[in-house]
């Protein structure tokens, strides 16, 4: 039985959950937090490189802050994305004004920038607000995307 390592957004911790339990609404054994919550999480220099590397989950990084427009019409449309494809990708946000060194690591020049990563890689790069159709289409080229159920 296939399985996939997820990262507890509360506490980090690796979980291995089969791959056929996904959609159970997984728990942390050690914190007991939802695993696959479908919320965005804080990405920040302390957690990006266990989500970025080791989670087997493809993850979707929104480079933004507080204070830029487009950055926040595109908060709904990554909460409906994290929410959507919770058991596909991990949603994730960094606070470019907070996290200086990860923003310059990455060359983000203009926000809100979405780059996709899979197991430490980035794999794709997006510059700028779009709808949840938009973003559909994006990922979906890059990675399969299922319809959530219901």
């Amino acid at each position: 039985m296939a399985t996939v390592n997820a990262i507890c957004p509360q506490c980090q911790t690796i979980i291995r959950v089969p791959q056929d339990r996904l959609q159970d609404h997984p728990r942390c054994p050690r914190c007991k937090a939802a695993v696959l919550d479908g919320k965005p999480l804080h990405i920040d220099s302390r957690n990006f490189a266990r989500h970025a590397q080791e989670g087997d989950l493809p993850l979707l990084v929104d480079f933004w802050a507080p204070w830029c427009g487009p950055c926040r019409m595109m908060a709904p449309v990554l909460d409906q994305a994290a929410g959507r494809w919770a058991t596909q990708l991990r949603v994730g946000k960094l606070n470019t004004d907070e996290e200086q060194n990860l923003a310059a690591r990455f060359g983000i020049r203009s926000i809100p920038t979405l780059i996709l990563f899979q197991k430490g890689r980035e794999v794709a790069r997006k510059s700028g607000a779009m709808d949840l159709g938009s973003l559909e289409r994006w990922l979906s080229a890059q990675v399969p995307l299922r319809q959530a159920p219901g």
